[in-house]
């Protein structure tokens, strides 16, 4: 039986075997833009967790979440609070997203935005660009170990960061392998759309100390968010909990915790 992954990767590897752009012509064209906002970076500079909130109107698990969303207004909101960066999804069929939730998003803040999709061709990664996304999501689970390689070093010849989305210990190695400087850890399988909080905490020993380590999906509240600062992350990307709640600004600065390691004090270090 498909699960939504399935589903969902089958559904966007059929539009970019349906492609048939000049990729090359429009890499140069991307290359070409003005400098992207440095989203590993805001991360870094960061004094305590940083929070990368995210624009989502909803998902398979929860359709009904935020569908009428004003992705302007909560990209603005999200920065009052003290938000690092922003996520904004761009899936459509899926998740209700869409470029133009990036664009309104992006002209809203002086955040840099992560196009939060499932990314699985060339053509994907230089859409991000053109649509003024600064990072854009890999997800082993999603790719070969050949595409993820491709992929991140176009995403670093446009002037992207690629934020490396992991499952396990396994998929961390990968993700390492391939060259990955910022790893998230996603505490949903994205096979069942079950939440396991206790993911994050069981593969961060695994992530190097050079690496960005960020936090994903099951984070409701400070509580989750301090067990996550003290297990060694440097952010928490958080979409469900602040969509919905009554005062997206309070919800985003209530996990702004205080960083409680020395960035190299967790995590082997990278060979």
């Amino acid at each position: 039986m498909a699960t939504y992954l399935d589903r969902i990767v089958a559904s966007h590897r059929a539009l970019v075997a349906a492609d048939d752009r000049d990729l090359g012509a429009l890499a140069d064209k991307a290359a070409s833009m003005p400098p992207a906002r440095r989203f590993a970076d805001s991360i870094k500079l960061a004094h305590r967790l940083a929070v990368i909130a995210e624009v989502k109107r909803r998902s398979p698990s929860k359709p009904g979440l935020a569908p009428n969303l004003d992705p302007g207004a909560l990209a603005s909101a999200y920065e009052e609070g003290g938000a690092s960066a922003l996520s904004v999804l761009t899936d459509s069929e899926f998740f209700g997203g869409s470029p133009e939730d990036l664009r309104a998003a992006r002209l809203a803040s002086a955040l840099p935005v992560l196009r939060k999709d499932f990314t699985v061709g060339v053509g994907d990664v230089i859409d991000a660009r053109l649509m003024g996304a600064d990072a854009v999501l890999l997800i082993v689970a999603a790719l070969e170990r050949s595409e993820l390689v491709e992929l991140i070093r176009l995403c670093t010849r446009l002037g992207l960061d690629a934020l490396v989305e992991v499952h396990d210990e396994a998929e961390a190695e990968e993700a390492m392998e391939a060259g990955a400087r910022i790893v998230g850890v996603n505490q949903r399988d994205l096979h069942t759309f079950q939440v396991d909080t206790e993911r994050a905490v069981r593969v961060a020993a695994s992530l190097p100390s050079d690496c960005v380590r960020v936090a994903e999906s099951g984070i409701a509240g400070p509580v989750d968010a301090s067990r996550l600062a003290d297990a060694g992350f440097d952010a928490v990307l958080v979409g469900e909990s602040l969509v919905t709640a009554s005062d997206p600004s309070g919800a985003v600065a209530s996990l702004l915790q205080r960083r409680t390691h020395a960035r190299a004090g967790h995590g082997p270090e990278r060979a």
